[in-house]
């Protein structure tokens, strides 16, 4: 299948690998390789240790473990550049190397992505920096999939909105500038929320300073708006804070909440899904040991069942697996009807994949067997109940008497901060006497560690006071440069009409809207989406069928311009032209039939349900355009309050 004109993945997959083989290639003979551990599982995405061991990687450490050893000459330390804790962290174990190891070893240090200030000026203070080699490996964005980029940010929620750090936000613009450069610029820039504008603010510089450094013999293509992108849509986290805050109801977004998924694995217990294909299973005397063990397993698109399961609403995952067990139940006694040699060798050429498929299934059930046991307890359809509660509008109060109750249950801390920081969000805070009274209850049920907890909750907006949060200031006039006007929070109570935030009557067998992944609410930040891609679909279903609404994604906001005065931060839509006689020609010669990319980018990080939920849109305008999402990290509920959590424990109340 050829590649699709717009962003290829694969491409892009093609050159981390080689940059980073190349920069182990540029060390001779055999090395150890010392890897910060949040890189290891973004790099085991495009190269396998056995390419690594071919490039004379012997050993690999983990930098947080501090257990290098003196093997090989060569050590190749792989870290972030721009986190301080792991340049000093890499500082003092090549300090140490070098005093307490008997022979003189050769170090090279790689950065990634780049090589900063910060770490040049740790590895001079700790005097090693005159004795190693200094490379960068610029990896930026990492194919989850064919359609999904990530920067794979070990913190993508703190780092912008509890410390305030905008590094992320830099990162997304160089990760950006790649794809501007091999396919053109993006024709508009269209975007929402404070650290969105930034971003787009950095690409556009991004692009002055280019213009400024090219030769004129250079070519202009790069500085041309492309021909096969559309727009690059940038969302920040903070215009839609509720959406991370719920049980996600996908397949894929389950088993993130239950099991945790990062870098398109899971670590699921063996007692659940089994041993590995091909190991013994244990006698039933290992069984207490079994309970312990744990076993990865791949969930992407290469697993042809978990692509047909993954976006699809929990609720019908059983029926699917059914369906699919009858299938392969019915091509197996299909041999037994084989007349022919041919026919049987046709049979056996086909067992491979049907074995592959026959585990696939059995790893699925088994996965879905515990999720139901999970969605069939008390407590987790209680949690659901107060979160659809909330987001339907339901007055806060009725629900306290049902989060008081799961405190004193003592239920996972990150369970009741999900809940109340979800009312907060949504109705702009909660009453002083009432978050007083929720402050009292979690600082005795769960330590009063947890004061440094709620102090970070409220710097993130995520738990306060109603007073503070002024939920119903909606400035009146729109803003000027092209601006919507500006909110300080999100007025979910008019959005859910204005938008249709709530559908009432979903089809999760055959869904006709976004809302089927929340069984009922459509995810605020992808209504944002289609209020730009989609605007036909989506007037239609809040105001019924009409013949005037606007179609052009070009037209960026308009026809919501009223509503996005609702929405949290600044509104912008910007045009990037290049040569106009150029682009004439270009667009004669190529034409204008094809399908187009949309690139939507997320920063702050975006649920696995939320991208179901785009690629539920993605499907709507096949043939006329493909989505393709890009964001600073994928998040869960869990992740999204956890940043703020202390870890510490002073002792319980």
């Amino acid at each position: 299948m050829a590649p699709h004109p717009g962003i290829d993945t694969d491409a892009i997959k093609e050159k981390a690998r080689k940059d980073l083989l190349d920069l182990l290639e540029g060390v001779r003979g055999k090395k150890n390789l010392v890897i910060e551990q949040s890189l290891a599982g973004p790099i085991g995405l495009f190269v396998k240790f056995t390419a690594l061991q071919d490039y004379g990687v012997d050993k690999v450490f983990f930098l947080e473990n501090d257990n290098l050893d003196t093997s090989q000459k060569n050590v190749v330390f792989l870290a972030s550049g721009e986190k301080a804790a792991q340049c000093i962290a890499t500082a003092e174990q090549i300090k140490r190397l070098q005093q307490k190891s008997t022979i003189e070893h050769e170090v090279s240090v790689i950065w990634v992505p780049r090589r900063t200030l910060v770490s040049n000026k740790i590895l001079e203070e700790a005097g090693v920096l005159g004795d190693i080699s200094v490379e960068a490996l610029p990896l930026h964005f990492v194919p989850l999939d064919d359609d999904v980029l990530t920067l794979a940010w070990d913190d993508p929620i703190g780092d912008l909105y509890l410390r305030k750090d905008p590094t992320s936000i830099f990162l997304a613009a160089q990760a950006l500038m790649p794809i501007q450069h091999r396919y053109g610029l993006f024709p508009r820039i269209i975007g929402k929320g404070d650290n969105a504008r930034r971003l787009m603010e950095l690409l556009l510089r991004m692009r002055s300073e280019v213009s400024a450094d090219e030769k004129p013999t250079t070519s202009r293509r790069g500085m041309m708006p492309s021909a096969t992108i559309e727009s690059l849509i940038i969302i920040d986290r903070e215009v839609d804070m509720a959406t991370p805050l719920l049980t996600q109801l996908t397949y894929e977004g389950l088993i993130d909440e239950m099991f945790g998924i990062k870098n398109n694995q899971a670590e699921i217990d063996t007692s659940i899904i089994g041993q590995a294909p091909g190991q013994q299973p244990k006698a039933q005397s290992d069984a207490p040991q079994q309970q312990g063990l744990k076993r990865k397993i791949q969930l992407d698109s290469t697993d042809k069942l978990y692509n047909q399961l993954r976006d699809a609403n929990f609720a019908i995952v059983g029926p699917l697996l059914n369906k699919v067990a009858r299938r392969l139940a019915g091509e197996y006694e299909s041999r037994h009807g084989a007349k022919s040699t041919s026919e049987l060798r046709e049979f056996v050429n086909k067992l491979p994949g049907y074995q592959a498929e026959q585990q696939s299934l059995k790893t699925h059930t088994n996965l879905t067997e515990e999720a139901l046991k999970h969605t069939q307890t008390d407590i987790f359809n209680r949690v659901l109940e107060v979160q659809q509660n909330l987001v339907s509008g339901s007055d806060p109060s009725s629900q306290h008497d049902t989060i008081e109750e799961l405190i004193a249950r003592d239920l996972p801390l990150t369970t009741i901060l999900r809940l109340l920081c979800l009312e907060s969000t949504i109705s702009g805070g909660l009453r002083p006497k009432d978050l007083d009274n929720f402050k009292r209850l979690i600082l005795h049920a769960y330590g009063y560690q947890h004061l440094l907890t709620l102090h970070n909750l409220e710097k993130m907006g995520l738990l306060v006071s109603r007073t503070a949060a002024n939920p119903f200031y909606i400035p009146v006039g729109g803003g000027g440069g092209g601006s919507a006007g500006e909110s300080k929070i999100t007025n979910y109570n008019a959005l859910r009409k204005n938008l249709r935030l709530i559908v009432d009557e979903v089809n999760e067998q055959d869904p006709n809207d976004i809302a089927y992944v929340y069984s009922g609410y459509a995810p605020l930040s992808v209504r944002l989406v289609q209020s730009i891609i989609q605007k036909q679909h989506l007037l239609n279903l809040i105001r019924g069928p009409s013949s005037d609404t606007p179609s052009a994604a070009t037209q960026g906001w308009q026809g919501f311009e009223d509503v996005l005065k609702s929405v949290r931060g600044e509104t912008f839509s910007k045009v990037q032209k290049g040569d106009e006689a150029a682009v004439k020609a270009r667009h004669m010669l190529m034409g204008s039939g094809k399908e187009k990319t949309v690139v939507v980018m997320f920063l702050g990080g975006i649920t696995r349900t939320e991208i179901a939920a785009l690629r539920f849109v993605g499907k709507g305008l096949e043939g006329r355009r493909r989505v393709v999402v890009c964001t600073t990290g994928v998040i869960s509920g869990k992740e999204f309050v956890g940043c703020a959590v202390e870890r510490g424990d002073f002792g319980r109340g």
